[in-house]
């Protein structure tokens, strides 16, 4: 495995948690292929699980043992090794250094369930500026989840999938919708009620713009 064995253009990012494998995992995995892989940490078992090789492992290194980590570097992983007493999660590390080489494409799988600290604090992850106009999402089972800033944006999906509009980090305003059964008309979604949770699409083509804030979006097949 060399280094150019991969495009720098797009990022599998593992984190060291349940694959919650599904349709999104399943999408996230054909449309990565031949990608950078990078694993945090014990992310490294669920790439292997998925049939891909790290290129890259980074973080602290405690959730592999010294066996794992000699059959990573046999198989081509470069290891970037971290102190343990650290402000970076070790998914952080993975992110920046998907980042550091480029990737513009990005989507991280294990990163949803077990701690609900770590699940918050791993999509909070996405508003990190270096990942500024990169496409980053995180996939679990059949779920997506982006973050969307100001301007006009496709949502994926068919009619009759589900799409939640949740704002973070303060009200997102001006809010304007097309193709969703419970249109929005330039309207404000305050931080804080669920007022934007479960919509469906209702037709080909559905978007949403808005003109302050940030919206995570929480795309569903079907009906959550």
């Amino acid at each position: 495995m060399g280094e150019h064995d991969w495009s720098p253009a797009r990022a599998l990012v593992f984190a060291n948690g349940d694959l919650h494998d599904g349709s999104a995992v399943q999408q996230a995995l054909q449309q990565g292929a031949g990608a950078l892989v990078v694993a945090a940490d014990g992310g490294a078992r669920l790439a292997l699980a998925c049939g891909l090789t790290p290129h890259l492992v980074v973080g602290d290194m405690d959730s592999l043992d010294e066996g794992e980590l000699a059959d990573l570097r046999a198989r081509g992983a470069a290891i970037r090794r971290v102190a343990a007493e650290k402000d970076e999660t070790d998914l952080e590390l993975a992110l920046l250094a998907a980042a550091e080489h480029g990737a513009a494409w990005v989507r991280v799988l294990g990163a949803a369930g077990g701690r609900l600290d770590q699940m918050l604090a791993n999509v909070l992850l996405l508003t990190l500026d270096v990942l500024a106009g990169r496409d980053v999402r995180l996939a679990a089972g059949p779920q997506t989840l982006w973050l969307i800033g100001p301007g006009d944006h496709a949502l994926d999906g068919v009619p009759g999938d589900t799409i939640s509009l949740i704002p973070l980090g303060g009200d997102a305003r001006g809010v304007r919708t097309e193709g969703l059964r419970y249109p929005l008309r330039g309207e404000t979604l305050r931080f804080g009620p669920a007022r934007g949770i479960s919509n469906v699409i209702a037709a080909a083509g559905a978007r949403v713009a808005l003109d302050e804030g940030t919206l995570v979006v929480v795309h569903t097949p079907g009906r959550a």
